[in-house]
């Protein structure tokens, strides 16, 4: 029977063998197939006793990598081969020197690129994830395949996680969400994005992802319809201007309607927008432009357009390279609708990026020479590999998702800057020594501060001085990373200047205090004066913000340390014994919350970034000072501090519910109606168990607006008030704030 199996999924393995040579989108030459088929078999030796969770053979899993390199990515044999070796250097004897000799130094590069930095000793100040995130965005500078192919890894391991534990998915969909859906959006793979951003919705908000889904299969049937309705109408007048075109209706996707939902603070049903239409037209290259505006021009004859969303990337594609005409437009029954118009050259480097950016160049050997526009706008975010991997991988993030403006030269080319850059964010993008140089600047003529922020359109031209350096100051001025790497890089040279003369007078004011300078001082001296390294500590000196007197102090704390330890124990105990009676005297089933698999009660504090109550999903985060901090699973912060950080959370969740009170804010807004006020204060009364903290409430041209702070006992009792609120008669909205 076990031969039987076996035999059964040799054949498969074989099938999707086939099947990857047959979804090329490459033209695959003999000698490519060669190559394809020795990294096959060097991959199905290599995993050959490895068994996937599911207890499928490993070796499917990167057979489905090079099948989403190969079809959805569109690379060539070199990135095939590479994606079915992917995991073969961990996972087993075989290293990266003999791929070299089997294949060539390009194939082993990518491999070599693709495997983790092996486990070193677990640090709280190292986050293992980012320095592997960091060790991946550096492959830029050598081979762009190696981002995408890790790409390619993570949406299929997106695919099959459903038998994960929970905290695993959390984590890996953290990650997902964190680094590789921006990147992906970064490269033009804009298919690949939506999918890791909807998988990577369903296990961090499982809840809010199945509602959204619900929601979307009730609707289903009306939008289709809806959509139909909008194509006929199209599709007649497009065939009678003799256009070759297909329409396709796209919903929005889940991530999307989420992140609309709670910006806008807006429910599923008020969410307007929740598909697209996308006309795809034949056309030739000379033609393109003429036929989209032609299609834009039957699209506006039948329905009125919204001028303050066109979006024309057909004359100024994003640096993505993604090209096409976004018009929305008044639909029938007042709905707007969002129409996509690209051709099918467009549509291709959509879906796949700049693999088949540089296929239409009629660049074949495009591939092996790398993606080289692209890296050089992104190679920007690469040059200060110096800093500590977290601040590496957040700043890289900066300009991931940023939306694009653009602007020109005094000579009148066209240069492409993120959404909010200000005029000294252009001076570095022209050339490093020019934004360090930089004196003043003129926008449209007009001198403007370094800080303006541009606007597509904006002609500026940066006037410079031989004399002039950047201060700490700049940093406020500038959004993007090369600017602030750059600004950091010439101020930290001048700090570790100012730092080494500190370094010096404080060794001889400790000494005169007959205190020894060693690892251990300086670590206390760090920590008493409440700053993260001891290059801040001998710069503080260096500049004199440190006084002799709050060394002496220092030095008096650290004699009587013995003394305060007995102090700190005695008065630890008399507060633990207050808080014992106190919580005796509450009630017997005080709210706790509890953490990891064994339910622990462990000390911790309620993060202020979200302002957790009993009853939302909560994790614990272990910081490396203060203890346990509890977050919202839907905090801000959350997706950051999983993806980079994941060893340090823990399960938590509230247990009972007693009669602890904790504060929320909520937002109202709405008409300004006679007695509004009244009625809002006599319903947050009448509720159970709250109480008003504060109230905040104005009103401007007939618009009502209103901050309320309640202490509550647990979110079921704020869900019954807000659902209160909002049946006040004038209120339009009620939304919880973050930051009370």
């Amino acid at each position: 029977m076990k031969e039987i199996d076996i035999e059964a999924e040799n054949k498969a393995i074989a099938q999707e063998y086939k099947e990857l040579l047959r979804i090329s989108y490459q033209t695959l030459s003999d000698e490519d197939k060669k190559i394809i088929r020795k990294a096959f078999d060097v991959a199905v030796e290599a995993h050959k006793e490895q068994r996937r969770k599911s207890g499928e053979a490993y070796i499917f899993h990167p057979i489905a990598v090079a099948k989403i390199v190969a079809r959805d990515i569109g690379l060539g044999s070199t990135a095939i081969a590479a994606a079915l070796m992917h995991d073969v250097v961990e996972d087993t004897e075989i290293t990266v020197q003999d791929i070299e000799k089997m294949f060539n130094p390009k194939i082993s590069k990518i491999v070599e690129g693709l495997t983790k930095i092996p486990k070193v000793k677990q640090d709280q100040e190292i986050s293992l994830q980012a320095e592997n995130f960091r060790k991946m965005l550096l492959t830029l500078n050598d081979d762009v395949r190696v981002i995408l192919i890790k790409i390619a890894d993570r949406l299929h391991n997106m695919q099959t996680m459903e038998g994960m534990a929970d905290y695993k998915q959390a984590k890996i969909a953290s990650e997902t969400l964190y680094i590789y859906a921006p990147l992906a959006h970064r490269l033009g793979l804009y298919n690949i994005k939506t999918q890791l951003e909807d998988l990577g919705l369903k296990y961090t908000e499982p809840e809010v992802y199945r509602d959204i889904v619900s929601k979307i299969k009730e609707t289903k049937e009306e939008q289709d319809a809806y959509i139909k309705s909008i194509s006929e109408i199209l599709s007649k007048s497009l065939v009678d201007e003799g256009i070759d075109f297909i329409i396709k209706g796209r919903p929005k996707s889940i991530y999307s309607i989420r992140r609309k939902m709670r910006v806008q603070g807006v429910t599923f049903d008020e969410v307007y927008d929740k598909f697209a239409l996308r006309i795809i037209y034949k056309s030739n290259e000379h033609d393109e432009k003429f036929l989209a505006w032609k299609i834009y021009s039957v699209i506006t004859d039948h329905y009125r357009p919204s001028p303050s969303r066109l979006r024309d990337w057909i004359s100024s594609p994003k640096s993505s390279g993604y090209e096409a005409l976004h018009v929305t437009v008044m639909g029938p029954m007042g709905r707007w609708v969002e129409i996509q118009v690209r051709s099918e050259r467009m549509d291709e480097i959509a879906e796949k990026g700049y693999a088949a950016h540089y296929k239409y160049k009629n660049n074949s050997d495009a591939e092996e020479h790398g993606l080289e526009i692209w890296l050089n706008q992104l190679k920007e975010a690469l040059e200060n590999a110096n800093t500590n991997a977290v601040d590496f991988v957040e700043d890289f993030k900066l300009n991931l998702y940023a939306k694009e403006i653009y602007v020109f030269t005094p000579k009148g080319e066209i240069k492409s800057l993120p959404k909010g850059a200000t005029t000294l964010d252009f001076a570095f993008s022209i050339h490093s020594e020019i934004g360090v140089k930089t004196r003043g600047t003129k926008v449209n003529g007009k001198l403007v501060p370094l800080n303006h922020v541009l606007n597509s359109g904006d002609q500026v031209e940066i006037i410079t001085s031989p004399n002039q350096k950047p201060n700490a100051q700049w940093l406020d001025y500038v959004t993007t990373s090369r600017a602030k790497n750059k600004i950091k890089n010439v101020l930290n040279e001048n700090i570790k200047k100012i730092a080494e003369d500190g370094k010096e007078v404080l060794v001889r004011k400790l000494r005169h205090l007959k205190v020894n300078f060693n690892e251990n001082t300086l670590n206390e001296l760090v920590n008493y004066f409440k700053l993260q390294t001891s290059l801040d500590l001998f710069y503080r000196v260096g500049i004199g913000a440190i006084e002799n007197q709050q060394l002496k102090d220092f030095a008096a704390q650290k004699s009587n340390t013995l003394v305060n330890f007995f102090k700190k124990t005695i008065t630890r105990k008399q507060n633990l014994d207050e808080e014992r009676i106190q919580k005796h005297e509450i009630s017997k089933k005080y709210d706790l919350l509890v953490f990891g698999v064994e339910q622990n009660k462990l000390d911790y504090k309620l993060s202020p970034c979200c302002n957790p109550i009993p009853g939302d999903n909560v994790f614990g985060f272990v910081t490396i000072n203060e203890g346990i901090k509890v977050h919202r699973t839907d905090c801000p912060n959350a997706i950051s501090m999983q993806s980079n950080f994941a060893y340090r959370i823990i399960a938590a969740k509230w247990i009972d519910s007693s009669q602890e009170e904790f504060k929320a804010t909520l937002k109202i807004t709405g008409m300004d109606i006679l007695g509004l006020t009244n009625e809002l204060t006599k319903v947050i009364s009448n509720v159970m168990h709250v109480n008003i903290q504060s109230i905040s409430l104005n009103s401007e041209a007939g618009i009502f607006y209103g901050q309320v702070t309640v202490i509550v006992q647990n979110n079921n009792i704020l869900k019954k008030l807000i659902d209160s609120i909002k049946k006040v008669d004038g209120v339009d909205r009620v939304t919880r704030v973050y930051n009370a």
